[in-house]
């Protein structure tokens, strides 16, 4: 029940295992299931075309014996295990995945219904922007968040006027350390975009259209596209439905169950115990999606063990290639390390003498480092990653694990 990256992973994994019974993929969205993380960067660019967006081929689901459903979920009756469908009629299951995702979280201001106003989250929502993003255009960016940053650095490579609003006081507040973000922070400025920092908007207002934006100090921006990425929330609501415990999304145990054994949640709508934090998590990214996609479908196939993979992120921001392995709290320490190259950063974030996330700029190789340290059972000290010259290649090598790229 969900088609995007883990839905769809759940499928292709059951068929590399072996596993020789139905699948039907629940797709509520017209076409083909697609990846969502290039709609923001590359495919609103124009740089990847929309066959290459697609999550697999057509030709895919009947080799694979995969039913593509093209329809919407209503309802889930746990007691006759079945899915009543929008368009009539019910599916049958012996097992059930909840991949249901997320949904935007909607401005809650007056004059979101103006044409113009935009949520990225939709293949249709970039579709519309690419047609509205040029030279000129006067465009408010709410939230500085990944999507909101991505949609910026877009933007402004299509010399549109941008401004972005942020309540906190730095880009990607609650993902990464104040250096990454200052950095951040430069490197978009750099390319013409303008923050407005403990900003909240109030009002969008126009006629038909959106013309301009009202802000929390009082002031207005002219606007003719407001682009909004002020968070997400999980699609629950057919899972509290039917019955299931729901805690900060569909609340799952360490293998991945809901409170019904014959019913898996996977990906952004799912929460579950994580033994990178030792609390209980809820995770965006494709990543987490999949790799929790993999997980179900072993233990579908008879496997038996705990999810605990490494969480990691990434965005793509003009030319920075932002990526985080681990998590980070906000009263984690920081070690910045020297380098050569002022378009480079690596920083590692420490809890007490526990490395527990490494956030990289422009350093792909740090970063494959950085998860095969942070899988393993130690990582370096804050007093080693202090001293002049350290870098994680060398450190690695030193513990007689050999890097091979």
């Amino acid at each position: 029940m969900g088609a995007g990256a883990g839905g769809a992973q759940v499928a292709a994994s059951l068929r590399q295992a072996g596993f020789a019974g139905s699948i039907s993929l629940i797709h509520g969205e017209p076409g083909l299931p697609y990846q969502r993380p290039p709609l923001s960067k590359a495919y609103l660019l124009g740089r990847l075309e929309a066959r290459k967006l697609l999550l697999r081929q057509e030709h895919w689901y009947a080799k694979q014996q995969v039913d593509l459903v093209l329809d919407r979920v209503v309802a889930v009756d746990r007691a006759r295990r079945q899915v009543h469908l929008a368009g009539g009629g019910a599916l049958p299951y012996d097992h059930l995945i909840l991949a249901t995702g997320s949904r935007n979280r909607e401005l809650p201001v007056p004059g979101t219904h103006l044409d113009g106003v935009i949520g990225m989250r939709t293949r249709a929502d970039a579709d519309a922007l690419a047609s509205r993003v040029r030279g000129g255009v006067e465009v408010v960016v709410v939230g500085a968040g990944f999507i909101g940053l991505e949609f910026a650095a877009v933007a402004a490579a299509r010399d549109a006027s941008v401004q972005v609003l942020e309540l906190a006081d730095r880009p990607m507040a609650r993902a990464v350390s104040e250096p990454t973000a200052r950095f951040i922070r430069s490197a978009h400025e750099s390319w013409g975009v303008r923050f407005d920092f403990g900003q909240a908007l109030t009002a969008i207002d126009g006629e038909g259209h959106v013309a301009g934006v009202e802000t929390s100090d009082g002031g207005r921006l002219p606007a003719e596209l407001v682009v909004y990425g002020i968070g997400v929330v999980p699609e629950t609501e057919l899972a509290e439905e039917a019955g299931l415990a729901i805690e900060n999304g569909i609340r799952v145990d360490d293998r991945l169950l809901t409170s019904d054994p014959d019913i898996s949640a996977i990906g952004d709508a799912a929460s579950f115990p994580s033994t990178h934090t030792g609390g209980r998590i809820r995770l965006e990214s494709v990543q987490n999606a999949v790799d929790q996609a993999r997980h179900v479908a072993a233990r579908l196939m008879g496997a038996s063990i705990s999810y605990d993979a490494l969480p990691w992120f990434w965005s793509d921001q003009g030319d920075l290639k932002i990526q985080i392995a681990g998590l980070a709290v906000p009263g984690d320490d920081t070690v910045e390390l020297a380098l050569p190259d002022p378009r480079e950063k690596s920083i590692l974030r420490f809890r007490g003498d526990r490395l527990v996330a490494v956030e990289t700029v422009n350093r792909p190789g740090d970063h494959v480092l950085a998860r095969r340290i942070l899988g393993g059972t130690a990582g370096p000290s804050p007093v080693e990653a202090s001293a002049p010259g350290f870098d994680l290649a060398t450190w690695h090598a030193s513990q007689g694990l050999v890097h091979t790229g």
